[in-house]
């Protein structure tokens, strides 16, 4: 059954491949593509950030095929479903050098997903570019490894800073915190940092517990948090945790000083539209919000064409989690394939680490671990929010960002303001 799904989705990857390839093939004297291969999660759990990461490759290689390619050469994109998990990765990967003998590899969405790929991709001396993995290298040390997502080094650490950092900079300053996070492996991570930076900070922690990934209702659990009294609450949750967590905050009037960090959720459209101004005052990370302080080289064109495709699609439509970074991660691909004027794995990687790159998510510097150089999570206060339209989270104002200052926007509001 394995090798039928595989070769229905062969059929599929070729048949999205042929029209542009075709041409160009004609064109460029009948040149061999540059094969280009990767699982993804197009079901399962990650299928929604893995359709929104997709579409922003293959409109990389439509951009990219109708400039002439790479080295005169068209793009073909071979991918597999992955179906979200883990124990496919291997096989997937397996048959993309062995069968479809591909040039290059990326990565599927997510920690989970990479990790299983890197003995084979390091086994292959082959480079990697991923995709919002967290200190997946910290394993296996590999030399070609980079990651896109701006978590930068140490980022079990580093992605709770931003929140603290801005708590630091309230006045009055807070002194407790409470600490809630769903009971995964990403979340505590999360909540590993945040235990960090409110030690460092000084901040007494009044209440710090875990709760089931599948909780809905909050109810007793924000009230059980409110009655220790915090004057900053950080969550690390899952997208419907964060709607639970949001609507029971408003339900039972909870107000502290700064409230949220590390939530998944309100990074995508679909629940920004759900919460709408239930959203106001809440702190959170982001990975890129349409602010001044954001407009980078080709971002606004990028997202102007991606949403019409997304939504034809049925996927994310404003696309400010993910898309940006894969496309910019193919990005640095072509122009190490460029400088270096061929495949050699050693040479593309060597240029990566060795160069300051720019791309629509700005200017991307890899460190030795394959990581950023720098973290660049940002933290963005939702401000300003009137009903539950999704066209006003696409102008400044509305995301307003706190941190890095770098990219400050705006000013924090607090406490939490009534809806």
């Amino acid at each position: 059954m394995r090798d039928v799904r595989w070769s229905r989705r062969s059929l599929m990857t070729f048949a999205l491949a042929a029209p542009i390839a075709s041409g160009l093939l004609r064109k460029a004297g009948a040149a061999e593509p540059i094969k280009i291969g990767f699982s993804m999660g197009l079901t399962g759990a990650y299928a929604g950030n893995g359709k929104a990461a997709l579409l922003a490759t293959q409109m990389w290689a439509e951009d990219q095929n109708a400039k002439g390619g790479l080295l005169g050469r068209p793009i073909q994109l071979i991918f597999y479903d992955d179906q979200s998990t883990p124990s496919l990765v291997p096989g997937i990967y397996t048959k993309l050098f062995d069968i479809d003998k591909v040039d290059l590899v990326i990565s599927g969405y997510g920690t989970n997903i990479i990790g299983p790929a890197m003995p084979l991709i390091m086994g292959r001396n082959m480079v990697f570019m991923s995709l919002a993995g967290i200190e997946v290298n910290k394993t296996f040390n590999y030399n070609n490894y980079f990651q896109i997502f701006p978590f930068g080094p140490n980022a079990s650490v580093t992605f709770a800073q931003g929140f603290f950092e801005v708590a630091a900079g309230m006045d009055p300053k807070p002194r407790s915190v409470a600490i809630s996070a769903a009971d995964s492996e990403f979340t505590q991570t999360a909540a590993h940092g945040a235990r960090h930076w409110a030690k460092k900070f000084g901040l007494k922690n009044v209440y710090d517990q875990s709760f089931p990934p599948n909780q809905v209702d909050f109810s007793p659990i924000l009230r059980a948090i409110q009655a220790t009294k915090p004057d900053i609450v950080y969550v690390s949750c899952f997208p419907p945790n964060t709607v639970g967590i949001v609507r029971g905050v408003r339900e039972i009037g909870f107000k502290p000083m700064l409230i949220g960090g590390g939530m998944v959720g309100p990074q995508y459209a679909s629940v920004k539209q759900q919460l709408g101004p239930l959203l106001n005052g809440f702190v959170n990370f982001e990975t890129f919000v349409p602010e001044p302080t954001t407009e980078f080289p080709g971002v606004k064109d990028f997202l102007a064409r991606y949403k019409p495709k997304a939504i034809a699609a049925g996927v994310d439509a404003l696309g400010y989690y993910l898309p940006p970074f894969s496309y910019a991660g193919m990005q640095i691909l072509t122009s190490a394939i460029t400088a270096t004027g061929g495949l050699d794995q050693r040479k593309i990687g060597e240029y990566i680490r060795k160069t300051p790159h720019q791309t629509i998510v700005g200017e991307v510097r890899f460190g030795s671990d394959g990581e950023w150089l720098h973290s660049r999570v940002m933290q963005a206060q939702y401000q300003n929010i009137t009903g539950n339209d999704l066209p006003q989270f696409e102008k400044a104002g509305t995301q307003v960002i706190l941190y890095p200052a770098e990219f400050k926007s705006g000013t924090l509001q607090f406490p939490l303001p009534q809806p």
